[in-house]
């Protein structure tokens, strides 16, 4: 007997399960991660501010998304959370 079943397989492809990454950062916390740095760069004149926050914010947010690559969701929900068993 196959282990498969007519009719009850369907191909499911990479994409449909993978998250959205750009440049290995999720791909709403990149574009933050760019505005913020962009504000501070162009509209407050803080060129190294602007540079430093582009670099170190999107080298945590890829290895942070290397770690769990759904790890912005994870945190929103977490945050959104009450304490039920606070201390």
């Amino acid at each position: 007997m196959s282990a498969h079943l007519s009719g009850f397989t369907i191909p499911l492809h990479r994409s449909l399960t993978e998250p959205i990454l750009l440049a290995g950062a999720p791909r709403t916390l990149a574009i933050t991660n760019g505005t913020i740095a962009a504000a501070l760069g162009l509209g407050l004149r803080l060129w190294l501010a602007g540079l430093a926050v582009a670099i170190i914010g999107h080298a945590l947010a890829v290895w942070l998304a290397k770690r769990d690559p759904q790890f912005a969701s994870v945190l929103g929900r977490h945050l959104k959370q009450k304490a039920y068993l606070s201390c």
